[in-house]
This record gives structure tokens, sequence and C-alpha cells, in this order.
């Protein structure tokens, strides 16, 4: 589904990301892990095109992203409140969306109609703009509207991040939900490795922008990347 061939991003001669081989397969959910500053914001940006690679490319669905933009079509992706628009409404902002998806107004319901309980009654039919939400409703209205449409790909960074307890369980839900219904290619980055380990079928482990670790996920998949993460933190002092 996605091909990674000898991906290079470097600021100032400083290279940030290389990763020489990664191939994700149609239908995987795929877990990012790595301390911060590893490169997993990098790495997505580079998958949709955000940034520009210093080498190589990446091949969404047999689509080069920097030569077209036909992979936007299937698509969805929440990276930060940017994805957003704030002076919408949650509602105005869906119904955008859901116009750029050529989904009616009965499928866009029908679709955040499996939100409810993550939305926790305070997004739908308010009037509130999206960038006076909090941080948390914030990051679930960018959610919602990257899994909207049904796309083929869904790439979210730190998903759970900002999230209460109750609201991160909802969200391991419905992502296992929609990979298994729809086949939904997933990429997830994440610190909360119960979160991640939970819904992903492969842990990928970027240290200094490098693949250190690519597993899939075992009964002793847990222990091997807390095992890890210890070791790092033993041997250059980081705080995890």
């Amino acid at each position: 589904m996605i091909e990674i061939s000898n991906l290079i991003k470097a600021y100032n001669k400083e290279v940030v990301l290389n990763i020489q081989q990664l191939t994700i397969n149609r239908g995987e959910v795929f877990g990012l892990v790595g301390n911060n500053g590893a490169g997993k914001t990098t790495l997505f940006n580079l998958i949709l095109d955000l940034i520009v690679p210093s080498k190589g490319h990446v091949i969404n669905n047999q689509i080069n992203v920097q030569e077209s933009e036909d992979w936007k079509s299937f698509t969805g992706a929440f990276i930060d409140e940017s994805f957003t628009i704030g002076y919408l409404t949650p509602d105005e902002y869906f119904g955008f969306i859901a116009e750029l998806r050529e989904l009616n107004q009965a499928d866009m319901d029908k679709h955040l109609d499996r939100y409810e309980d993550f939305f926790n009654g305070e997004l739908r039919g308010k009037k509130k703009f999206i960038r006076d939400l909090s941080k948390g409703n914030q990051k679930k209205v960018g959610i919602a509207a990257a899994m909207m449409g049904n796309p083929e790909v869904v790439i979210l960074d730190e998903p759970f991040a900002n999230l209460d307890p109750g609201s991160q369980y909802k969200l391991r839900h419905l992502i296992k939900e929609q990979a298994a219904e729809m086949g939904t290619t997933f990429l997830v980055s994440g610190h909360t490795l119960d979160n991640i380990i939970d819904v992903c079928s492969r842990l990928v482990i970027l240290e200094k922008g490098k693949i250190v670790k690519d597993v899939p996920k075992t009964e002793t998949t847990l222990s091997e990347i807390e095992d890890f993460f210890a070791g790092v933190k033993e041997e250059v002092g980081v705080e995890l």
C-alpha cells in the first residue's frame, strides 16, 4: 500500500530522518513509536507531501505523492489542529469535509453517529468555534473528519494525546472497528505504548531518524518495546 525508498530528510545538513526501505501493507494497522525528536512527525509529513524530502520518495497505492495529488482522494489524516478550520464550528467543518468526500447528509450523519460516545455530547449541535475548543476536543473533530468517507489510508499523529482515559479507550475501539470492518490501512504514532500496542498489528521504533525495531504484535511485544526504551533511557539518559 505504502512504499518508502531511500527516504532522507535533512535540515542544514543535519539528517533527521533516514529510512532506506519500508513497506506498509494494505489493511495493516501500523504503529510508530519513539522518543521526542525521533522523526515520527517528519515521516508522516513526508508521506502526506507536507514537506519535501532531501532524497527518496513515497509511493501511496502506486502513486508517487510528490508527482500527483490523486492519493488525496483515498487518504485521511490528522496531524495537529492546523488540519481543521478554526473559525468553523464542528458541524460546519464536518459538512465541509463531507462535501469534499462527496457524501450526502445521511451518509455524513451515519458516520458521525459512530462517534457519539467519543464526542461525549460536547461537539455536535454546538455553536462554539473549533479554535475555542479544548485541545482534546479539537483532536476529536480532526480524527472524526480524517476517518470520514471510508478512506483507504488514515494517518494519525499522536491521536491519544490530550484525550482523557475514557476517550482514549473509545478511540482505540473506533480504530480497531474501522480497520476490521472496512480494511482501512492505519498509520498511528504515539508515546503511550499501551494504546499503540492495543490497536496496532505491527510496531516500528524510530530512534534518531532510523528504524531500530520492526516487529509484529505478539503476546511479548509490549515487554520487548518497554525493555528497548528502558535500555535507551539507561544508555543516553533520555526522559520517556
